[in-house]
């Protein structure tokens, strides 16, 4: 895994080597072991590198076809690379080196982009043809790896960070759409982001420009019809054990040490099982674990590490150690922290750091497999229709338990319940708390909905995981690449193998949703593999006591007397709220408001130790 960058003027303007240079090596993190660039007129291609296969010089990016005519530079891996050898030697070619990188190279000037249905990985490459002088940018399947890119003032930038767009010389400009749908959802979805001028390349899309700025972006990829051309899975149960194993041992591939992020959760643990049952030795595990037991899956971790005599290693963070970490978790990720645990994730990415370079995750299995609780509300639409009759009531409403539920459960189309499902506030909330807004209308959203809803007509449910697959999924991933990079660790997803994303896109509801919990054929295929405790254990994910840490450590609570006076209160959207009275109101412990806080803490955050360095 690395960062890669580019600069493509669509005039004859040459292209200034210190501006391609800051660019890459603003993304230093992604890839201290080595750099290069090539620059030939109006073209410019950088690459910081993470050596993972093939370490020697032979996999110097960026990377020349054998004639010349193609340059590359290439983040991410191909993890059934070696599957093209028997073919390529049939062909006559000889490879120079040992890296993913050569192969894919090859597989394009051969097929050229029919050749990206036969990729198993995660990746995002641009490809420079010196010969027809047109530039192409590809993005993996499910946008496990980043690319963004900025048409400005007569040029194309990419990178796969934005603050890399940033070192260029591109304003810092907040997108006032972007802000809002940041506060209506967490996140911005689709090809937009928070800023003015910068884009997302899509996942499962490529982008062909020439230097006249011709351009065309066309979808390689496309779930809804993968789905619905599968076929029929005639044992579900057998077929998932035999791909995730298989997916697992192709995530294995790396030259260098390989261990697992182990929460202790059933996603992980099911990870860490296979390569187990699969005869790996030497295993290590790294885990994040908190002093409220509430919070705490460490235990299960150890328990399971030890049990197959692999090694365990743990960390809490705490105190001045986690508001440090937010700070730095904010710079990597280039916007405002969106699920609040990206401090802890880049901790024990850290952790890892001097014992591996790359980390398996269990990201993913929610969104296929319904494990979130939040889906459950889905079965019944009706009850929720109930539960807001009765919501006054005082059992339900001093209940914190229910308090979000009962929020959920006022919103009155069907739509909405699974646009609004993944967020922690809804319009009502919105428009109480902000003041009256119109819901951010994010085409990219609404095509996404319009997709779930063909796929899946009258399952909310359904329609819920396949609408989380293009969006809340999306917005994970970006925080587990900035905060994995950020320690410069290659982050691999098991769950995400193609092959297991289409073929539960094709199953019967109970293979996911059987029981009380979700992910019953996760559960099915290793019920004889894990203990009970860990199969049936509830759900915690990677959540963090925020009302605690506001008030518990002296950095936190000096922020939040500057939160008070926060210059973000001048931001559009923002102009009706008092920071004094909301600082108030966490102090006398009212957590009710933890959710409408947050995201304007770390808006704050990000405002004070983001923003200032780029403007």
């Amino acid at each position: 895994m690395c960062g890669i960058n580019g600069i493509l003027h669509l005039n004859d303007k040459l292209v200034d080597k210190n501006q391609l240079v800051k660019m890459r090596d603003v993304l230093e993190h992604r890839g201290p072991d080595d750099a290069g660039i090539f620059i030939e007129n109006n073209i410019g291609l950088g690459h910081r590198r993470l050596s993972i296969i093939d370490t020697s010089s032979a996999g110097h990016q960026p990377f020349y076809s054998e004639n010349g005519r193609y340059i590359i530079v290439f983040n991410g891996e191909i993890y059934n690379y070696k599957s093209f050898y028997p073919e390529l030697k049939d062909k006559g070619i000889t490879l120079k080196s040992g890296s993913d990188t050569e192969v894919l190279l090859k597989l394009y000037e051969i097929y050229g982009l029919e050749m990206l249905s036969r990729l198993n990985g995660m990746f995002a490459f641009a490809i420079w043809d010196k010969e027809e002088k047109k530039l192409v940018l590809v993005r993996d399947r499910m946008g496990v790896k980043p690319l963004y890119y900025a048409l400005y003032q007569n040029t194309l930038y990419f990178a796969s960070e934005q603050k890399a767009l940033f070192a260029a010389g591109i304003p810092i400009e907040i997108s006032e759409s972007g802000l809002e749908e940041y506060f209506f959802n967490r996140f911005v979805a689709g090809e937009n982001t928070l800023y003015n001028h910068i884009n997302k390349l899509l996942p499962g899309h490529y982008m062909i420009i020439d230097e006249n700025g011709n351009s065309k972006t066309t979808k390689w990829w496309n779930l809804k019809e993968t789905i619905q051309n599968h076929n029929h899975i005639l044992n579900p149960k057998k077929w998932f054990e035999e791909i995730f194993f298989e997916s697992v041992n192709l995530r294995m591939v790396s030259d260098v040490p390989v261990g697992i992020l182990l929460s202790g959760g059933l996603d992980s643990c099911s990870i860490l099982s296979s390569l187990y049952h699969q005869d790996y030795k030497k295993i290590q595990t790294f885990n994040i674990g908190f002093s409220e037991e509430q919070h705490n899956e460490s235990y299960l971790a150890k328990n399971i590490t030890e049990e197959y005599d692999y090694e365990f290693n743990s960390i809490t963070v705490e105190g001045d150690s986690l508001f440090d970490n937010l700070l730095e978790s904010t710079y990597f990720q280039d916007e405002p922290i969106m699920h609040l645990n990206e401090p802890h994730l880049l901790a024990v990415s850290k952790l890892a750091n001097p014992k591996v370079k790359v980390l398996l995750s269990g990201e993913g299995a929610d969104e296929l497999m319904g494990g979130y609780v939040r889906y459950k509300a889905l079965r019944n639409p009706s009850l929720l229709k109930i539960i807001a009759q009765v919501s006054n009531l005082d059992y339900f409403n001093n209940n914190p338990r229910y308090n979000k539920l009962i929020r959920y459960s006022k919103i009155n189309n069907e739509s909405d319940l699974v646009l609004f499902n993944g967020t922690s506030i809804y319009p009502n909330d919105i428009n109480s708390f902000y003041g009256p807004r119109i819901k951010p209308q994010n085409e990219y959203r609404y095509q996404i909905l319009k997709e779930a809803q063909e796929l899946y007509p009258d399952n909310l449910r359904r329609q819920a995981l396949y609408f989380d697959q293009h969006t809340y999924m999306c917005s994970l991933l970006d925080r587990n690449d900035r905060c994995t990079m950020g320690a410069s660790i290659e982050c691999r997803q098991p769950y995400l193998d193609q092959r297991l994303i289409a073929g539960l896109g094709t199953l019967d509801d109970k293979w996911l949703f059987s029981g009380k919990k979700g992910k019953y054929i996760l559960k099915a295929a290793m019920e004889n593999k894990l203990s009970q405790e860990i199969l049936n254990f509830r759900k915690i994910g990677l959540s963090a006591p925020w009302d605690n840490y506001l008030l518990s450590n002296n950095k936190f609570r000096e922020e939040l007397q500057n939160f008070a006076k926060s210059e973000i209160f001048n931001m559009p959207f923002l102009e009706n709220l008092n920071g004094r009275k909301l600082v108030e109101q966490i102090e006398k412990g009212d957590k009710k408001i933890i959710p409408y806080i947050m995201p304007l803490f770390m808006l704050h955050i990000w405002q004070k130790n983001y923003f200032e360095k780029f403007v």
